[in-house]
């Protein structure tokens, strides 16, 4: 793996534009009946074309059999190494929908959710509740008083909230209450440092205030997950002397955006809107990174069939990228979400590369099981960037 440090000494900036195109929670598993995957199932001319006259292969985001995260799945595609580069999903969060944090403050994403009346939870996103309801909601936490530290309780969107303990001496060593599954009680947050016994104290104390206060309401619970404060990375226009540019619409990928240094883009609230903003501000960038959410949600909701719509809806959008004529168009995932497994698996995820500079393989259609046979082989989700950029004629010769 090439450092960051060693890719900004051959990284040189030039005209040529690059389009990264994130599906997220793209990989899937062949439905039980037609023992087709929801990719292998749409109906996506567009990204066969690519396919077939570009270069395919696998990556695993992480590591083989690890299952990544949306935050280090991404890092990772854009060359921060997970492991070297730690993020919580509070501070993303937060700055997803534009918080203004002070030094010292500690992040974590919360969930409104539905325990039964023994305390189990049984749906860790209470129906996927209205932006409008979780904003409502967030107002009745907000006055909740804590000792020793200041609250700020704010929507995100749907179910998704974020929660900032604002304070003296806090720490974000702490583990996480949402088990991540039904059927079983949230869990007690525990600092796993000396340092973080406190800030473990005042978030569970907010915690159960906020039980109380939700007590008779359908999302009756709060789970919190990522806890964070803002750290510092490297710029991805320092590392790849590129003017980068970020369109999604979660508040989650455009704080993890913002974290690199990419200047965030109004994306609308549809695909459409997000391939309009592409075409519209092409002159512009010269590195887009565009996100696709609607796929990883289907995949999450176990619904096969919409995860499949939402892929033939994307590749209907892919005829205007394909006429913008990019030096490199990359398409990918941040992970695999089979709607058989309603979550994120470890499964590789599908890689397609596509600039007049490719060598061409066998692979005609964009599918787990085509580019498992593509020429790039199965690699490694921080060995993307590395790649993109040679391809786009940004990097020059290492060594004499």
């Amino acid at each position: 793996m090439i450092s960051l440090e060693k890719i900004a000494r051959i990284s040189i900036p030039s005209p040529s534009k690059i389009v990264f195109l994130v599906i997220d929670g793209l990989g899937g598993l062949p439905h039980p009946v037609s023992g087709k995957t929801e990719l292998e199932t749409a109906n996506t001319p567009n990204l066969d074309r690519l396919a077939g006259e570009g270069s395919c292969g696998l990556i695993d985001p992480i590591s083989p059999g690890i299952t990544p995260g949306s935050a280090p799945g991404h890092l990772a595609l854009f060359g921060y190494h997970p492991f070297e580069f730690p993020i919580g999903r509070g501070i993303l969060e937060a700055l997803g929908i534009d918080l203004d944090l002070e030094e010292g403050d500690v992040a974590a994403r919360g969930n409104l959710c539905q325990v039964d009346e023994r305390g189990v939870v049984i749906d860790r996103r209470a129906g996927r509740i209205s932006t409008e309801k979780c904003a409502e909601l967030c107002q009745l936490l907000s006055k909740i008083e804590l000792n020793g530290a200041h609250l700020i309780v704010c929507p995100v969107k749907e179910h998704r909230f974020v929660v900032i303990f604002r304070g003296e001496d806090l720490s974000a060593d702490l583990s996480d209450s949402d088990p991540q599954q039904t059927g079983v009680m949230p869990q007690t947050i525990a600092p796993l440092s000396p340092q973080s016994e406190k800030t473990a104290e005042i978030a569970n104390e907010f915690i159960s205030k906020a039980r109380g206060l939700l007590l008779h309401h359908p999302a009756n619970m709060v789970l919190l997950r990522g806890f964070a404060k803002r750290p510092r990375f490297p710029y991805f226009s320092e590392v790849y002397k590129l003017k980068p540019a970020a369109i999604a619409t979660y508040p989650m990928y455009r704080g993890l955006a913002r974290l690199v240094g990419m200047e965030i883009l109004d994306a609308g609230s549809s695909i459409k809107d997000e391939f309009t903003a592409l075409s519209e501000h092409y002159a512009e960038y010269d590195f887009f990174f565009l996100h696709i959410k609607e796929t990883d949600v289907a995949g999450e909701d176990g619904d096969f069939e919409r995860k499949v719509r939402i892929i033939e809806e994307v590749d209907a959008e892919i005829q205007g990228l394909i006429s913008l004529d990019p030096a490199v168009t990359v398409v990918t995932a941040d992970h695999s979400t089979p709607a058989l497994l309603k979550g994120h698996s470890w499964h590789p995820v599908p890689f397609l590369l596509y600039s007049r500079w490719c060598r061409s393989d066998r692979v005609k259609e964009f599918s787990e099981r085509t580019c498992a046979a593509g020429g790039l082989g199965r690699f490694s989700g921080v060995e993307v960037m590395p790649l993109v950029m040679g391809y786009s004629r940004k990097l020059t010769k290492f060594g004499a």
